[in-house]
């Protein structure tokens, strides 16, 4: 990801620190997975040597995930949910109706960082949905672009700060 392409992430202070002792145990686990990797080289043939692909790649991950929660927390916004009522931002539970369906559905315009730890389905902000409607007012109904080029209406029912 550029860095223009960076935006705002809104986090919770709990958020925040749980993601950012995850950054701190995997960087302190440095050493234990380079431990590993010479371990394994040791053992001879590297073509055939199972383990120390094995480590190689947990070690890939590993600084993938540093990366990523680098880039989150550099550009996280951390404060409590958004308190206001009936305009769909980051932080808010929207309850929507998809045009030609009478079931409403529920989920919470967050990164997935932001919800993982509840059994609420969440949407980003960034997604199509979550951009189309992201500012949208209570009982508005937007549009927006499917995979396969048709266009979805929504509405959205009601919009409610989040709260765990």
């Amino acid at each position: 990801m550029a860095v223009s392409d960076t935006q705002v992430t809104w986090l919770t202070q709990e958020a925040h620190d749980r993601l950012k002792q995850e950054l701190d145990e995997l960087i302190e686990n440095r050493p234990v997975i380079a431990a590993e990797i010479n371990a394994r080289r040791e053992e001879g043939d590297l073509r055939e040597n199972g383990g120390y692909h094995a480590a190689r790649e947990e070690q890939g991950k590993q600084e993938a995930r540093i990366r990523q929660l680098q880039e989150l927390l550099r550009a996280a916004k951390v404060g409590e949910a958004p308190t206001t009522k009936g305009v769909a931002a980051p932080g808010t539970v929207l309850t929507i109706r998809y045009d030609g369906d009478d079931e409403t559905e529920e989920f919470l315009l967050a990164t997935r960082e932001e919800g993982a730890h509840g059994a609420m389905e969440v949407y980003s902000p960034a997604s199509p949905l979550g951009k189309a409607l992201l500012g949208a007012k209570d009982g508005e109904t937007v549009e927006y672009e499917l995979p396969n080029g048709k266009t979805q209406k929504v509405t959205l029912i009601k919009a409610v700060p989040y709260s765990a």
